[in-house]
């Protein structure tokens, strides 16, 4: 049975302009866990990963809301929650789909650290935006009083920017094994999991970080050995010159070409390049490994060659 990791774009979670409410996120989740419980009825065993960005977002945007009624939770503990809320749909859509059609298997989420390295050089550039627009007034206030890094964002207004650095470590990874061995769909590495370092004693301690989840996700297949990584984002192949009249569809790359486009920079940051970085560095760990980038809609398709984007060592 090949082992396969899913990491799921916020688009599985949640859909662009519908709404913000639990109900709505529920009822997405149990549309995408139709697709993945036919993964898993093909015969495949699934480990899944997932984003978290508007739903840490939210959070975020809550805690700062009500800081006159309750202190406001920092960003690792936002992160924490935003991966209990998301696992609990996970675990019910699919639990749900999986009952329909006669199985068994037990899904369970692990509320995950991922230790990153505090001398990434990410931390002296915090890029990634989190949370609510501010006035500039606000943010430098902000800034002054709690320590924050802020930056303009597109002519939109201000926001609270953090650093995204590599994941390193998988500190629940032995629990995500065993659930693994005793034949559960894990959940695990949410939103790419909680930042945290590693002190000298060996204590670990969160830190205001955002760690992109397929990177994240590459890091897990590599960890439990997955033959293959199964990326899902909007789009049902990667392209080069994506969107423009010489758009040309990719159906198999290898390592070599993925290097050669990212320096032809086809790719953009924050979009796409994650998603192939991380694909590359999968099928580079070992020789069979293959990962494929493509749509919800499309992944049994692409798992037997027939949709998506494959990448190979060669």
């Amino acid at each position: 049975m090949e082992k396969l990791v899913i990491a799921l774009g916020g688009n599985a979670l949640q859909e662009g302009k519908g709404p913000a409410t639990a109900e709505a996120q529920l009822a997405v989740v149990e549309k995408t866990s139709e697709y993945i419980a036919n993964i898993l009825q093909s015969g495949y065993q699934v480990v899944l990963a997932h984003g978290n960005g508007p739903q840490v977002g939210r959070i975020v945007l809550q805690n700062e809301s009500s800081v006159d009624i309750t202190p406001a939770m920092p960003f690792d503990v936002c992160g924490a929650m935003s991966q209990g809320m998301i696992g609990y749909h996970m675990q019910q859509g699919l639990s749900k789909a999986l009952r329909a059609r006669g199985i068994d298997t037990p899904v369970a989420t692990i509320v995950t650290q991922v230790v990153v390295d505090k001398h990434d050089k990410a931390f002296e550039n915090p890029t990634k935006p989190i949370g609510p627009f501010y006035s500039e007034a606000d943010a430098k206030r902000l800034q002054a009083e709690k320590g924050y890094s802020v930056k303009e964002d597109a002519g939109r207004g201000w926001r609270r920017v953090v650093a995204s650095p590599q994941p390193v470590e998988i500190v629940e990874l032995p629990v995500v094994k065993a659930m693994i061995d005793s034949g559960f769909v894990v959940i695990t590495v949410g939103g790419g999991g909680i930042p945290v370092i590693r002190e000298e004693n060996g204590d670990l301690a969160g830190t205001a970080a955002v760690i992109d989840k397929d990177l994240a996700s590459e890091r897990l297949s590599e960890d439990i050995d997955a033959d293959a990584l199964l990326i899902l984002t909007a789009v049902e192949q990667v392209c080069l010159n994506y969107g423009k009249p010489n758009e040309q569809r990719l159906s198999h790359i290898t390592v070599a070409d993925c290097e050669r486009y990212i320096e032809e920079k086809h790719f953009a940051p924050g979009s796409m390049l994650p998603k192939i970085q991380a694909a590359m560095k999968f099928a580079a760990s070992k020789a069979g490994r293959r990962a494929i980038i493509t749509s919800l809609d499309k992944a049994v398709d692409a798992l037997s060659g027939k949709a998506g984007t494959v990448i190979t060592l060669s």
